[in-house]
């Protein structure tokens, strides 16, 4: 089996499909991987430690994609990348497969089996191959350090000759893994830390990172498949919105994590409560690129509106490109052991895991999410 790594072209993408210690395992159990002329460089990996480790070094990305089995990717493919996959090629990686139709459409027409890591069954089984969770850790910690730096505050507790420095206030709204990173970060960095989230299940887990946990009135049910937060009510946002305007009192730096999987992130905080806080105070909005839960998030900029600071950053995980890139192969490792049996491609459709992640199959859309999500667009 060929297992290809093209160099990532989209733009201020640093990280790498596959790091030369993945690699290594790889070939050790029977598969030939091919890298791309410098795919690792931006994220620390040259082709000299791809090579020590078996990889084949290739000139260009028409070489890398020709008879390629398995092509893995960090981003999408573009619409040149889709056309140099091989018919009945296999593609591997990150999708975005239930609001990018076209690309799917264009893969299923291309003859393509294409696996979005995005759709990984919320199984134990699958917890060392889920992506997601493996970048939103990423992005909850440098969150908390964009945070703090764009902050007039110092994050711990200070005592010095010209006086006691009090730490700084900071607030989560999200905690699932990007929160709960955020979390544990910030409380490194010696800060207060308050974290807010609509499922009450996760009190436990904020408390024991030492944050308290702001607990609404009424318990609302919003815990939606496979752990994620689910749509609110509008009466039921209505409060959560009451809940989050009376925690955001004298808070220097709140950072949102809040998506709804396939919909566009929640609103948190209006741009009537940025009037109501503090002068200088910092947010940083994780869900930039899905809509952004704060009025006037900017994906990819910083804007001040009512003195206040609102980062939007966008694909964060690549400003930490070496760690980021370890942790996405030794995914992308575990899937393709899925997927292959002594150096071979063995596409075992029974296996859930295999037949939940995969979007497209012999010329169709064969996910049933993706496919109802297309169909419902093409109707409106």
């Amino acid at each position: 089996m060929i297992v290809s790594v093209p160099k990532e072209t989209t733009q201020d993408e640093t990280r790498v499909a596959l790091t030369p210690d993945v690699v290594k395992r790889l070939v050790a159990g029977g598969a030939t991987v091919r890298i791309e002329h410098a795919a690792g460089d931006r994220a620390g990996f040259t082709d000299e430690a791809f090579s020590k480790v078996g990889a084949q070094i290739t000139p260009n990305a028409e070489a890398v994609f020709k008879d390629a089995d398995v092509v893995v990717k960090v981003q999408p493919p573009t619409d040149e990348e889709v056309g140099r996959l091989e018919q009945g090629a296999v593609f591997v990686g990150m999708l975005q497969p239930f609001t990018n139709h076209k690309l799917v459409s264009a893969l299923a027409s291309r003859g393509v089996t294409s696996f979005g890591l995005e759709a990984l069954p919320r199984i134990t089984r699958a917890q060392s191959m889920d992506v997601l969770s493996s970048m939103a850790t990423v992005a909850g910690y440098k969150a908390v350090l964009l945070g703090a730096s764009a902050s007039g505050k110092l994050f711990p507790m200070l005592t010095t000759a010209a006086g006691t420095v009090v730490p700084a206030r900071v607030l989560i709204l999200g905690a699932g893994v990007a929160g709960l990173q955020a979390i544990a970060t910030a409380r490194r960095l010696g800060a207060v830390v308050r974290a807010f989230d609509v499922r009450p299940e996760v009190k436990e887990q904020v408390e024991s990172l030492g944050a308290d946990f702001i607990v609404a009135e009424e318990a609302v049910e919003a815990s939606g498949e496979g752990g994620y937060a689910k749509e609110l009510s509008e009466d039921q946002h209505k409060k959560e919105l009451e809940l989050i305007a009376n925690s955001l009192k004298d808070i220097d730096v709140v950072i949102t994590t809040a998506q709804i999987p396939g919909k566009p992130a929640p609103l948190l905080i209006t741009e009537e409560m940025l009037q109501r806080m503090k002068p200088g105070s910092v947010v940083v909005d994780l869900a930039a690129e899905t809509g952004g839960n704060c009025a006037g998030t900017e994906a990819g900029k910083e804007v001040k509106l009512h003195n206040v600071k609102i980062l939007g950053p966008v694909n964060i995980a690549a400003s930490t490109p070496e760690d980021a890139s370890r942790m996405y192969a030794r995914n992308i490792q575990t899937f393709l052991m899925q997927i292959m049996k002594d150096g071979e491609l063995n596409l075992n459709f029974e296996d859930e895991v295999v037949s939940g992640t995969c979007i497209t199959h012999e010329g169709e859309v064969v996910h049933g999410a993706v496919k109802n999500a297309m169909n419902e667009r093409s109707e409106s």
